[in-house]
């Protein structure tokens, strides 16, 4: 009998998908990131509110979503600050559409 190593991480509502968001974790079925959920708990808001504002994802996904983030935390802060207006703004800095 086969038994999981306790470091082994399953996350079973959280997929990766390159051609989804770039690559990024998100919830399966949707185009919501992990990086998204983990933006508003650090805003303040908690699960009932963040389904409140997605209806059609459970609290048991935005619950995944944090423990996948809490226990990859280095590479979803490298997705928050990948996409943060300061780091676009400074790689894209000169070109004629931004202002």
């Amino acid at each position: 009998m086969t038994t999981k190593s306790f470091k082994e991480k399953v996350h079973f509502y959280i997929t990766k998908d390159s051609k989804i968001c770039g690559g990024e974790p998100i919830i399966k079925g949707t185009r919501i990131s992990v990086r998204l959920i983990a933006e508003y708990e650090n805003a303040g808001k908690n699960a009932d509110e963040i389904v409140a504002m997605y209806p059609h994802i459970t609290h048991a996904q935005v619950h995944d979503a944090l423990s996948y983030y809490y226990d990859n935390k280095e590479e979803i802060d490298r997705y928050r600050e990948e996409n943060s207006e300061a780091y676009l703004r400074k790689k894209y800095k000169g070109s004629p559409w931004l202002k």
